[in-house]
């Protein structure tokens, strides 16, 4: 076996694929292969560092499982009139707030991009390298019911404990009974201790108080939301409706 071939395979060992790849090119590149060792090293070793942070993105965009895994805060229309202030907007792009474990609530009617926009910040969030988990809140509710019946609660609050950023999608479409509050209380104690949330809904903050409905626990959760959370209102018409008609008037 030659040197060179050892060498490759010793770097697959080390599972350095990204220093491999880099490698192949130096070494078909006559200039690059000319360059003091020390220069080849940093070229190898910033190849490398590279390689495993996309794969790290690509396995948190994997895990995510966002709705609309397209979404992007690029493609974000500011010129639609539903109440977007591009200035406020890119305070929340950073995702300073996720790493501080604060909360954004974004609600406005149907169509009015709430969804899209929580899955363009938290793409952005993973771009950033921060984990994160979607999740519709009425089938949240269902899973955490039969965890209750199954036993597997504390391995399913474990698992949405591990995510940094928690987003609840369509939060408020169903009535709660008295275990989803209970276990509604339990979660964003959670996400207070140690992650971010994003909650998208049509019903405006000041209804969720009387949608909870049992006075002790509702004060309890609105108490946990309310005082570290971001508040983006969106309004006007249906962003689907705007797009369908642009694409029939072309």
């Amino acid at each position: 076996m030659s040197s060179e071939q050892s060498v490759f395979e010793n770097l697959q060992q080390l599972r350095l694929t990204g220093m491999s790849e880099a490698l192949k090119k130096v070494l078909v590149t006559p200039d690059m292969a000319a360059l003091p060792i020390i220069d080849i090293l940093a070229f190898l070793t910033c190849e490398e560092i590279q390689y495993k942070s996309q794969k790290k993105r690509e396995r948190l965009f994997k895990a995510a499982r966002l709705k609309q895994g397209q979404a992007c805060v690029e493609n974000i229309d500011y010129l639609a009139k539903r109440g977007i202030d591009k200035g406020y907007l890119a305070s929340l792009i950073n995702c300073d707030w996720v790493a501080r474990n604060q909360f954004l609530l974004i609600t406005g009617p149907t169509g009015a991009g709430k969804s899209w926009i929580a899955c363009a910040l938290a793409n952005q969030a993973i771009k950033l390298n921060f984990s994160v988990l979607y999740k519709r809140f009425n089938l949240l509710m269902e899973e955490l019911d039969i965890a209750h019946r199954d036993g597997s609660l504390p391995k399913l609050r474990s698992g949405l404990a591990k995510y940094k950023l928690l987003v609840l999608d369509d939060w408020a479409m169903a009535p709660l009974n008295d275990l989803n509050r209970q276990d509604l209380l339990e979660l964003i104690e959670e996400r207070v201790e140690s992650g971010a949330l994003i909650i998208t809904t049509q019903l405006p903050v000041s209804q969720w108080h009387e949608y909870i409905g049992e006075p002790t626990l509702a004060d309890a959760i609105m108490d946990r939301i309310i005082h570290r959370a971001h508040r983006l209102e969106l309004h006007g018409e249906s962003m689907r409706k705007l797009y369908r008609a642009v694409k029939e008037d072309k």
